[in-house]
């Protein structure tokens, strides 16, 4: 399994519009962050989570030829507002198939009416293929996924584990329930928004007493703000199995 980062920012991203503060200045790449979003790949098959306004552009930059479905996590626009550029891959598959919590869809029919009408529907509109997800775990392309509740905020969001790794974002809370789907994990994947608290994202301290707990091999931290620090001087204070993510990283499971 190999697994892309194709951002790694907050809502705004770094370096964030008409902001000085000096990692939005920074010259080191890992500094850059576009809005938050992974690939899943494992054979011929792609996987997206979260489909952001950065998303033609984390597409352009990868090189991405094809996908075989994406996967949301809530529906704030810094996750969905890049919905329209699954256009390409329409050509391609005529439907991209899509996966999220009916919440989660029927925000998207009001937010993005003009592809999911049915009547006098626009030609040009990307076709989606709906699949409502629940609490159960579902099989993507042999895989098992795993939809796991979490807490931003006061919003139930979805974070998926295929296999042994685990892709959250926007966690503030978690349930002790949905905790144990997290259990062995080879990769963890989570929010890391800044150094101070804030009320519905993990701060660097708390992401870091989320991964003692739960004891992954390995844990990525993503969804990061400038506020966290110059990605150079952070990683140094970091544990030796917990890294910041940057953009374009790639890991091979």
């Amino acid at each position: 399994m190999k697994i892309t980062f194709l951002g790694t920012g907050t809502s705004q991203g770094i370096p964030m519009i008409a902001n000085n503060d000096p990692v939005c200045l920074s010259e080191d790449s890992r500094d850059k962050r576009l809005r938050s979003s992974v690939m899943i790949s494992w054979g011929d098959v792609n996987y997206i989570i979260d489909c952001g306004p950065d998303f033609r552009q984390q597409m352009l930059r990868e090189n991405v030829q094809s996908i075989n479905g994406v996967l949301f996590t809530h529906e704030h626009s810094d996750h969905t507002a890049g919905i329209d550029d699954l256009r390409p891959f329409c050509y391609q598959m005529g439907e991209v198939p899509i996966y999220a919590k009916k919440r989660i869809v029927d925000n998207l029919k009001i937010r993005f009416a003009y592809i999911f009408e049915t009547e006098n529907r626009y030609a040009g509109a990307p076709k989606l293929e709906e699949h409502i997800i629940d609490k159960d775990s579902f099989e993507l392309d042999g895989v098992e996924v795993t939809p796991i509740e979490v807490i931003h905020g006061k919003l139930p969001i979805t974070a998926y584990r295929f296999d042994d790794v685990a892709y959250i974002t926007d966690l503030k809370t978690i349930s002790d329930e949905e905790k144990k789907k997290l259990e062995n994990l080879d990769v963890l994947i989570v929010n890391a928004l800044r150094i101070e608290e804030h009320p519905t994202h993990l701060n660097l301290e708390e992401a870091l007493a989320f991964v003692k707990e739960l004891k992954p091999k390995k844990a990525y931290f993503t969804h990061i703000s400038h506020k966290l620090g110059f990605h150079a001087e952070v990683e140094k204070l970091l544990p030796e199995n917990v890294f910041l993510s940057y953009d374009g990283l790639v890991l091979s499971i």
